[in-house]
């Protein structure tokens, strides 16, 4: 097996590294090479830990190095026993554990904080020794180009929102390098299951803006037949589950289905995304520990953003983040600057491969930040700082700082700039007003598509909704077919 276990001395920690990339395995990183702490991220979540660290927790283990070829790293290193009790051992299954005289408590939380990975500082040129999956003039082109589209759908679909054509609108503000960068990163055999945050991955895919509209607006070209509310993207053609309300449900779906394409010896891995919110569920705690149990080829990529809908983090979980609770289910973790696209797409290009060679689960936290508001039945600035959000979004902007390394490489002018902004927003425009004038899905549609012969349940209902229609007509929308 291609793989060195080496003694460290006092505190050690694991650590894997591919491609300067560290993810994290039974211990917090201590190793910030190439990478570098988030300082800005909300106060709630750059807080030190609330109790004092005891002083004699034992860390000895083993430093497993990761090599390209990707071998196998199962049950090769063990911890390494204390000199004076390499006999005092019990032969417990998944390992042997050392025994220990002395009482000591594994410490809530490490000293230091896990470092979080980037490629670009704030203004947009490369860190010192940076070292990252490099990416083609082409790529970044469309992944900027596809972040300015992002952008720009979102502002005038918001509009159009608070213009009430449309009744409910969230928008991905911020975080568009997450979207982007990661979709860029992934191949189109696999399976995506995003929270309700990620239309850039749809986008990237080909989904057409005109395709957006019509969901949006929810007429007869809608592929879910105007039966789900606006932004419930969904693509079978392009393998994007429809986005579903209820939060973190897609995660122990995605283990499934990235247990499947592990059984069909498909060459392809399962996504799926959540917020910080999300993992305050029930089901990403059964999904990664599904995802680890099974050794599942999924990626779980979570939007830490500091606030979840309105909740902080520090109102959420005690421990650093994301990225330590995938140590906990025995998965490779790391902790990347979502506003760094080339961070990203780095992290989730490697992350891709080792889920489908090592045929194991890896977790990425991004440390990102939601500019906009939750959604538009949210007011984010009765729960956080207006200066704050201002700060993130002309300081810390993703789009701001990917095109500057893009025009520092020469490959974009103001022209383009100029031409892409103004082409985007015509053609969206056109899409609004085509998608809006379309007919609505007739009543009947919210009958089908479940069973191959409707059932006299559903046919009791359908007789039941007509009825009340005749009697109360006013009420019901005039540009809906009956």
């Amino acid at each position: 097996m291609a793989m060195i276990a080496s003694r460290l001395l006092g505190k050690a920690r694991n650590l894997v590294h591919h491609k300067n990339l560290s993810f994290l395995l039974g211990s917090v990183v201590i190793n910030n090479t190439y990478s570098s702490s988030y300082s800005s991220f909300p106060s709630a979540v750059k807080r030190s830990p609330h109790a004092s660290q005891p002083g004699n927790i034992s860390n000895n283990s083993a430093t497993i190095s990761y090599f390209s070829h990707y071998e196998s790293t199962k049950a090769e290193a063990q911890l390494e026993l204390q000199e004076d009790d390499h006999d005092q051992v019990i032969d417990f299954p998944g390992g042997k554990v050392a025994f220990t005289s002395e009482m000591r408590f594994i410490s809530e939380s490490s000293g230091k904080r896990a470092p979080c990975y980037r490629v670009l500082d704030d203004n947009g040129e490369p860190m010192n020794h940076s070292n990252y999956v490099q990416v083609s003039k082409e790529m970044a082109v469309k992944m900027y180009s596809e972040m300015v589209t992002l952008q720009t759908m979102d502002s005038i679909f918001y509009e159009v929102q608070r213009q009430g054509r449309i009744s409910f609108y969230l928008t991905s503000m911020g975080e568009e390098a997450v979207n982007i960068a990661s979709a860029a990163a992934l191949s189109s055999d696999d399976i995506v299951l995003p929270q309700y945050r990620e239309p850039g991955v749809l986008l990237w895919r080909g989904f057409t803006l005109q395709q957006f509209a019509n969901q949006c607006f929810g007429n007869t070209s809608d592929l879910g037949k105007g039966r789900q509310m606006p932004i419930h993207y969904g693509s079978n053609e392009l393998n994007y589950f429809t986005i579903s309300s209820p939060i973190a449900t897609q995660l122990p779906q995605a283990v499934g289905a990235a247990y499947s394409l592990k059984m069909d010896g498909k060459s392809a891995c399962a996504v799926t995304f959540c917020g910080d919110g999300g993992t305050s569920e029930g089901d990403f705690h059964a999904g990664m520990n599904f995802a680890a149990v099974m050794e599942a080829p999924v990626i779980f990529i979570c939007r830490n953003n500091g606030w979840a809908i309105s909740t902080p983090t520090e109102e959420q979980f005690r421990s650093d983040g994301i990225v330590v609770k995938g140590q906990a289910y025995g998965i490779w973790s790391i902790r990347v600057d979502g506003n760094d696209a080339l961070a990203v797409y780095s992290a989730v290009h490697t992350a891709r491969e080792i889920a489908i060679r090592e045929q194991r689960p890896v977790l990425i936290e991004a440390l990102t930040y939601r500019v906009g508001h939750h959604s538009t039945s949210d007011d984010s600035t009765k729960y956080r700082p207006v200066d704050e959000i201002e700060y993130w979004k002309m300081a810390r902007n993703p789009v701001n700082r990917f095109k500057r390394w893009v025009e520092m490489n020469g490959w974009w002018s103001d022209k383009d700039e100029l031409e892409l902004r103004s082409s985007v927003r015509k053609q969206l425009m056109n899409a609004i007003q085509v998608a809006e004038k379309a007919q609505k899905p007739p009543l009947e549609d919210l009958f089908h598509d479940v069973y191959d012969q409707v059932p006299s349940n559903l046919q009791e209902q359908e007789n039941l909704l007509r009825e009340t229609i005749k009697k109360h007509p006013k009420d019901y929308p005039s540009d809906v077919p009956l």
